[in-house]
Parts: C-alpha cells; structure tokens; sequence
C-alpha cells in the first residue's frame, strides 16, 4: 500500500460521528492537497475492506457527489442519523459539521545541554 493511501485512510477512520471532511481536506492532511480524486478511488476501492466511514466524505460545497440515488440517499442517511442536517440547498454547513483533525504535535527532544 503506498503511503498516502495509507495515510488518507487514517484521516477518513479519524472523522467522529458527526461530522465531515472535503475529499481535499482528507487529501491535505494525507500528505498530498492535489489528490482529492485519489481520496475519491480509495473511497471506492477500499471503504468495505478497511470499513471506512465513507459517508463522512463530501465535496468542498458540503454537498454529497455521489450521483447514483441509492448511494446518495444511503449517504444522506446514514449523515443525517448522525445528526447532520442539510439546508434548503441540500449542502452540509461545513463551518458547523465540519471536522478538522488535529496534527500530531512534535516535541523536540531534550538536548542534553540544556
């Protein structure tokens, strides 16, 4: 598995119940801002297998781009269990349900002549 996709796996399983993220977002702090279309092959490819929340993943617009109406009302619903609502739009208030992850702080080691 290459890094990146094992890395945007990592941000899609962080998403909390709740809340989302923008293929871009989990694309960006995957390692690589440009490959929100990666995060859409891996959304496809490898949700079952790795048993990803899927449905926390929307377009930059808050809105759910999956085109076939099974897959897009499945995703509404399982959203909308969640307690995310959409708006007359039918877009997600990405400042309200929006999730941002929390980098991973790094420590400088202590130097020993300090």
């Amino acid at each position: 598995m290459q890094p990146f996709t094992r890395q945007a796996i990592e941000v899609i399983l962080a998403i909390p119940e709740g809340k989302v993220m923008t293929y871009g977002q989990v694309a960006a702090a995957a390692g690589s801002p440009r490959a929100a279309r990666q995060v859409v092959r891996i959304l496809h490819s490898m949700s079952r297998k790795h048993h990803l929340p899927w449905h926390r993943v929307v377009n930059k617009y808050g809105e759910i781009a999956i085109q076939e109406d099974e897959a897009n009302f499945m995703q509404r619903t399982l959203l909308e269990e969640e307690g995310v609502t959409f708006n007359l739009q039918q877009r997600i208030d990405l400042s309200t349900y929006g999730y941002t992850p929390v980098e991973q702080e790094t420590t400088d080691p202590v130097r020993e002549d300090e």
